[in-house]
């Protein structure tokens, strides 16, 4: 009986975080704008979390159940912004039956708490369309 309750504590610390284990607790991101040599500052919740001082360029972010905001910009064009969404990995779905089964949710709790069961899209592509100059001279004389 003490050989299998050794046996299933060891398994249950080998599988808990199964997705932190596999999928990691950061990813990175980049960010393709055109034209490039774009400036661009990651926000999540209002706050902070990095910024790629030209573009192309690849950022590695913290995974959270918080969106991303990505907003680019470059002196003569417009601002670009792109919402990264926090989407769930492929890992998270056999993790959860597999955690039921074997360690009673510990394996979830961790991978939620971590942020390991999260994830963005990897790829952003931005266009920043050029500021219109001020157009305001008379129009030509018509005969």
């Amino acid at each position: 009986m003490y050989r299998l309750v050794c046996a299933a504590a060891l398994s249950t610390v080998a599988l808990s975080g199964c997705a932190t284990v596999f999928e990691g607790t950061s990813q990175d991101i980049t960010v393709v704008t055109n034209p490039p040599g774009a400036s661009c500052v990651f926000t999540r919740q209002g706050t902070l979390i990095g910024n790629i001082s030209s573009t192309p360029g690849i950022l590695n972010v913290p995974k959270r159940k918080y969106d991303i905001v990505i907003t680019c910009s470059k002196p003569g064009y417009m601002d670009a912004s792109y919402l990264n969404h926090s989407g769930v990995t492929a890992v998270i779905a056999a993790n959860i039956a597999a955690d039921v089964l074997l360690t009673a949710g510990v394996s979830s709790i961790v991978d939620s708490a971590d942020g390991a069961d999260n994830k963005y899209d990897s790829a952003v592509n931005l266009t920043l369309n050029p500021l219109l100059a001020n157009t305001l001279s008379p129009l030509p004389a018509t005969k």
